[in-house]
């Protein structure tokens, strides 16, 4: 058993008492900054103060190969005038750095200040994870524990598996948020993903196969059925060796049945990212100036939820200080709305959905999703296989592309199989699923009733920003979908 890290009870702590006590802020000179940053004549302004304690372990070939702990901190200042945006950040947080910021930021606007700033409100969130303090000789002991496990476990599982990678990674992030509007929040953040690599060979051919997992959890998680190291070492080397055998898929137009889960992040890339508010503010996205008509089959609805305990993509509030919330995107096919952030929903007049995230102290928020999934339906998933006369059975996939403007994306299966008869049949490498997001959601005929979430690993990247996120789906059936293949 993994030694479990001991969380500080969430109800009892005091997050901005960090930035407070330890680091020698106070809302004085909050103050201070946000007047400096509006001094310009800007009609918005916010600071965002972040520390992160980081660690990172891998083994390769039996050995611990790298190790790292790092630890960041700093503030980004935001102003904002009409569509512009000024920004700064400094990892100093003297006051006379802050205040230099503060001014640089400012330099966005061009008139006499208007704004003033006096006194806060302070965010009351819900308590969606642990903050557990992460560190310490004992608890790297225990994590490199795991990493073995892992290690040992697909070695094990075939003596075909001839490399075996595993690695865990984990940090704490405590941010505090104050802004011109009277916003203020802090929360402290727990982010783990575990993940395994490996390399199977015969005598014919090489394959690789993955598998990880994780959220705003501790230790103690992978020590729970079916998020242990086993499990997903087990599920790397099972894919691997499937691969080991698997046949060239086919190619063309054809119905495609999409598996529980995972899946989901066709749906996050091809059509979550359009939903997002400032494309469609820009009037870039495939869906802009959509809401109320019928974008999707009258059997999807998808939402973005950020309140889901422990998932990878959920927070307590979000990084400009809002509550995060349930967003219903497209409800039985129809465009409901956007995912916003305080400036698109000041200059789109909709309601902010707290969905305002960035990377760190050093980027500006934009618009993101959280936990993007589709509902369940009511059809039996071993149903939908039978109705497919012929046609692909994707269970996994690895990299995908999306264009925002036109909706078109293109998916690699990393796992997938022939759907001969009603019945799944052998599996097939090489597969590319190739559509366009707004369309091929208007080709879901069937919706299982097995909504799943992906086992805790996503990042979703946009504007070079890095965040985490989740993706779910139940089994659903696409009438018709390009195939890209090299088979019959």
């Amino acid at each position: 058993m993994a030694a479990a890290a001991r969380p500080i009870p969430y109800e009892t702590l005091d997050h901005k008492r960090y930035f407070f006590e330890k680091l020698g802020l106070t809302e004085r000179l909050l103050e201070r900054c946000l007047g400096e940053a509006l001094s310009a004549g800007g009609e918005f302004a916010d600071l965002y103060f972040e520390a992160v304690t980081s660690t990172s372990l891998g083994m390769d070939e039996g050995i611990i190969k790298t190790a790292s702990q790092g630890i960041s901190v700093g503030c980004g200042v935001r102003v904002l005038s009409g569509e512009r945006t000024g920004f700064a950040y400094t990892d100093d947080l003297s006051a006379d750095r802050l205040l230099k910021a503060a001014r640089t930021a400012a330099l966005i606007a061009n008139g006499p200040q208007t704004q003033r700033v006096e006194g806060f409100t302070e965010t009351r969130a819900p308590q969606l994870y642990p903050a557990a303090g992460l560190g310490g000789d004992a608890e790297i002991a225990a994590k490199i524990k795991l990493i073995e496990r892992a290690n040992s476990a697909a070695r094990a599982f075939d003596p075909r598996i001839v490399q075996v990678r595993a690695s865990i990674n984990d940090e704490l992030r405590r941010i505090l948020i104050a802004a011109s509007d009277g916003t203020f929040a802090s929360d402290t953040q727990p982010l783990a993903r575990f993940n395994v690599f490996v390399i199977a060979k015969d005598e014919h051919n090489t394959a690789r196969g993955t598998s990880g997992g994780g959220g705003r959890v501790l230790l103690d998680n992978f020590d729970l059925p079916g998020k242990t190291p086993e499990h997903f070492a087990e599920e790397a080397a099972r894919t691997a060796l499937l691969q080991l055998n698997a046949v060239p898929a086919p190619a063309g137009d054809m119905e495609v049945v999409l598996g529980p889960g995972w899946p989901g992040v066709l749906l996050h890339e091809a059509v979550g990212h359009g939903l997002e508010a400032d494309f469609n503010r820009k009037k870039t996205s495939a869906f802009a100036g959509l809401i109320g008509q019928q974008v999707a089959s009258s059997k999807v609805t998808v939402v973005d939820n950020g309140t889901m305990p422990g998932r990878r993509g959920s927070l307590n509030i979000d990084d400009e200080g809002n509550a995060t919330q349930e967003t219903v995107l497209i409800e039985n096919g129809i465009l409901r709305g956007y995912l916003s952030d305080k400036l698109s929903s000041r200059l789109m007049n909709m309601p902010n959905t707290g969905s305002g995230r960035r990377e760190s102290y050093q980027a500006i928020p934009m618009p993101r999703m959280t936990n993007t999934y589709m509902l369940a339906g009511e059809d039996e998933p071993a149903d939908i296989l039978r109705s497919v006369k012929r046609g692909l059975y994707a269970v996994n996939f690895g990299g995908g592309q999306v264009d925002i403007t036109n909706g078109k994306f293109v998916f690699t299966a990393s796992e997938a199989y022939l759907i001969e008869d009603g019945k799944v049949t052998a599996p097939v490498k090489g597969a590319t699923l190739i559509g366009n997001g707004p369309e091929a959601l208007k080709y879901v005929s069937m919706v299982g009733h097995d909504l799943a979430l992906d086992e805790g690993i996503g990042t979703c990247g946009k504007a070079g920003q890095s965040v985490p996120v989740g993706v779910g789906m139940p089994t659903i059936k696409l009438d018709r979908m390009t195939v890209g293949g090299t088979g019959r």
